[in-house]
């Protein structure tokens, strides 16, 4: 049996000290709405005590879907980039970046060099993404959303040359038996897309999945716990989106802070077996639970 630990968007905070000339173009906006809603709802006190609570179940591996800062100023990368050691080593952790790594121009490549091999894997070619992380016979798969946008849009994109790299890994993965867990930022399904911050290309990645299969899609971006699924090609394939780490109880928009824990086997006529158990706070009360446990496929 494979452990497989999914968090999301991790929002790491305090802010640091700004001057405004850090804050041009969109980071302006961004602050704003930090300073007047987000720092009430996000803290690093939530923060500590789910991830507390993750590494104690001692996962084989951990996939975290973006969003580890907020405005990506260079002193919030770094500051991710150690938060990423401290969950534990790039062997058994990766990540996909979400938009707000992405937030202006140049902010995903900062990133790329300081988060090092937390955003790294075994690739087809030069491009970064998607890059497959190979546990036992699970393959974790990290797919990038991640573009910088104008002020007051955080869509995510996939395009098609990310598809075809997607579509090769997947066939590859397949036909030599691993249970393939896709990454992404940005929910892939109909039922969550939005002009302002939606997946363009959410239909090209459907159309890959439809085609190659799959046997599990992780995503956070929207802040709530959620299951739907969209067809692979042969079945179902589930999709799993996760609440943000750092979410407060007291929040009005967000789910409280969870996490969702993976137990992947093999069952007795070959297929796969995964069940899903959610842990996390409630609206009341201080103690991290299961909240949820499921079989999944």
């Amino acid at each position: 049996m494979i452990t497989l630990a999914h968090i999301s968007d991790i929002h790491l905070s305090p802010m640091p000290e700004v001057g405004w000339r850090d804050l041009l173009g969109k980071r302006l906006t961004g602050y704003l709405n930090w300073k007047l809603r987000r720092h009430d709802e996000l803290n690093s006190e939530t923060l500590t005590s789910l991830v507390a609570h993750l590494r104690a179940q001692n996962a084989d591996f951990i996939a975290v879907t973006g969003d580890l800062v907020n405005l990506a100023l260079p002193f919030e990368i770094d500051r991710a980039g150690q938060w990423l050691k401290a969950l534990g080593g790039s062997d058994r952790v990766a990540a996909c970046p979400g938009n707000h790594d992405a937030y202006v121009p140049g902010a995903l490549e900062s990133a790329q060099r300081s988060w090092g091999e937390y955003l790294q894997g075994e690739t087809l070619d030069d491009a970064a993404f998607p890059f497959v992380r190979r546990v036992g016979e699970l393959a974790v798969i990290s797919c990038s959303s991640a573009v910088p946008t104008r002020p007051f849009l955080a869509i995510g994109r996939f395009d098609e040359k990310q598809a075809e790299r997607l579509g090769r890994i997947l066939r590859l993965m397949g036909e030599a038996g691993y249970f393939r867990t896709v990454l992404i930022h940005h929910p892939p399904n109909p039922e969550l897309q939005h002009p302002s911050f939606g997946l363009k290309g959410h239909k090209l990645f459907r159309q890959v999945i439809a085609e190659h299969g799959a046997e599990l899609i992780l995503h956070g971006h929207t802040h709530r716990s959620s299951i739907h699924s969209i067809p692979g090609k042969d079945k179902e394939v589930p999709v799993v989106g996760v609440a943000a780490a750092s979410a407060a109880q007291g929040g009005t928009l967000d789910d409280p802070a969870r996490y969702n824990l993976f137990r992947i086997e093999r069952t007795g006529d070959g297929n796969w077996s995964c069940t899903m158990r959610e842990y996390g706070f409630q609206r009341l009360g201080s103690d991290i639970v299961m909240r949820l446990q499921m079989r999944i496929c």
